[in-house]
């Protein structure tokens, strides 16, 4: 009985079980946006522009989405015409740490694991900012309790053979020893993308990316390979001959980006690629990360929500260990998850258009994809049941549900008490823009009484300003519901709550405490 306990183990090799990267969801980061103004060693408009020295502009741009700013306390004015809402176009820098925090919050908020940090020839000029880059992304997910990997990208990097291993040991190796740095199967982990393209960025031999390889796992590193779609066959995407190289991984992450476009192709993935690629895996004890992306925004792939939903559910009913969301803020590809505009409002007007959520007539909040995020994060992790249809509802941001009522309209009740100032502004702090809810008709006054019921009576948007009573979000509403007696004339009594009795209001001093129902519309 043991010698056939052992045969079993020899003819079925054990992948790993889970860790840091095994059963979780990684997202690449590139970080790698500037400005002149940011305090930075480059002083460039960096990966915003096609040429850096000048500002991103209709005919200077490297960038196809435009982000939702809203977040963003610090931004840098570009030559866009001003946005849809006549705000002026501003863009963010990676390098300012407000901006990594905020990315980081995202992350934490959103059920994002890991983070693989995008790390680049180190002999170009670019390398004082990437190392400062390194710094931010380790401190912000200790904060903010993300793990993180380093990610090297050897396109286009003629010298990587001994330059990686020296930017290793020199610089990265160091970050291994943060509490938050990825482990998997008790090993430091690494990524190098770009083994095996068949594209003049990457033409290097098998030999020159083996000997890396094994260098970096005697290292003691548990080592992934960022490599070709095609890499099975050695075809298409791929170089021939490389199947050493790719079999030598730990753990492989076929790239995807610029593969499928739409829900067929995605299918057509799944039977004839994925599927034989995991028993190939799975025979040799080779760990598998498969990629997962949103598609190009640019190019209309996106389907609002459904083409990266397949992919979610093909993954999950295909058995994967681990999955790789390409990316976080690609914002040059228009693959980003990250915050994006929603529609013409967010976005600057004149003659480039960038393509928004909204691009198929279907309303998305700007955290849309984080939130898909999310929910295919919970599928894979069998916290939610295995489904084909999408149950992200593409138009309201996170904490809040979309009224009833009105299709463009989004509600969220505290269940905390604040005085009316602090409550509007905590509404902000749940999403960009929110405020305090306001109301336009019996049927939404009925709809607000129904959330808000447990309590004895919540905060709405309705203020007095200078004598007049006016909602803080700016409706235009005359829509009423006073309770007997109310308004009162006394002047301190300027904000009104809504009684969960009968849904009729009363005014009451500002300082006073209360619940509070927020709303943002998107």
């Amino acid at each position: 009985m043991l010698s056939y306990f052992l045969l079993l183990l020899i003819n079925f090799p054990l992948v790993s079980s889970d860790g840091d990267i095994i059963g979780k969801i990684t997202v690449g980061y590139q970080g790698w946006f500037g400005a002149p103004e940011d305090g930075s060693y480059l002083k460039l408009w960096w990966h915003w522009s096609m040429d850096y020295l000048y500002p991103p502009g209709p005919s200077n741009r490297r960038i196809v989405s435009w982000p939702d700013m809203r977040e963003y306390t610090t931004s840098f004015q570009t030559n866009f015409s001003n946005l849809g809402n006549g705000q002026p176009a501003k863009l963010f820098s990676s390098f300012n740490e407000q901006t990594v925090s905020t990315h980081f919050k995202w992350m934490q908020q959103y059920g994002i694991d890991v983070v693989a940090l995008q790390r680049f020839n180190q002999s170009y000029y670019e390398v004082n900012i990437r190392n400062a880059m390194a710094e931010k992304v380790r401190a912000n997910a200790e904060k903010y309790g993300v793990k993180f990997y380093i990610m090297y990208d050897v396109s286009d990097w003629w010298n990587f053979t001994t330059e990686i291993q020296a930017d290793w040991m020199n610089t990265m190796q160091a970050y291994t020893n943060s509490p938050a740095y990825a482990r998997q199967n008790g090993k430091p982990v690494i990524c190098i993308w770009g083994f095996g393209f068949n594209d003049p960025q990457r033409p290097f031999t098998p030999d020159e990316c083996l000997k890396v390889l094994n260098w970096f796992k005697s290292q003691g590193l548990y080592v992934i390979g960022g490599i070709p779609t095609y890499w099975r066959t050695g075809e298409h995407d791929s170089r021939p001959n490389f199947l050493p190289v790719y079999t030598a991984f730990h753990m492989i992450s076929p790239w995807m980006v610029g593969r499928i476009h739409n829900v067929s192709d995605a299918d057509r993935y799944y039977n004839i690629v994925a599927t034989q690629d995991l028993e190939y895996l799975q025979a040799r004890g080779i760990d598998y990360q498969p990629c997962v992306l949103p598609g190009n925004l640019s190019h209309h792939d996106r389907a609002h929500g459904d083409f990266m939903w397949r992919q979610f559910y093909n993954m999950k009913k295909l058995g994967v260990q681990a999955i790789y969301i390409s990316m976080f803020d690609e914002f040059n590809e228009g693959n980003q998850i990250a915050k994006t505009s929603e529609n013409a409002k967010m976005t600057p007007t004149g003659n480039y258009t960038f393509v928004t959520l909204d691009e198929d007539d279907v309303v998305c909040s700007s955290d849309y994809y984080l939130r898909l995020t999310t929910d295919g994060g919970k599928m894979f992790k069998g916290e939610i049941p295995l489904t084909p249809i999408r149950p992200t509802n593409p138009t309201c941001p996170l904490y809040f549900s979309q009224s009833k009522v009105n299709n463009r309209s989004c509600l969220a009740f505290v269940n905390g008490t604040a005085d009316w100032n602090t409550a509007n502004a905590q509404c902000g702090q749940l999403a960009p823009g929110a405020t305090l809810g306001s109301i336009d008709s019996a049927f939404e006054n009925g709809e607000i009484q129904g959330i808000i019921n447990g309590c004895n009576n919540a905060y709405i948007g309705l203020h007095n300003v200078n004598g007049n009573w006016i909602w803080v979000n700016g409706d235009a509403s005359v829509y009423r519901n006073w309770a007997s007696g109310y308004p009162t004339t006394n002047a301190n009594s300027a904000c009104v709550v809504m009684s969960t009795s009968d849904g009729k209001w009363m005014n009451q001093d500002c300082a006073n405490s209360s619940y509070y129902v927020c709303q943002t519309v998107v």
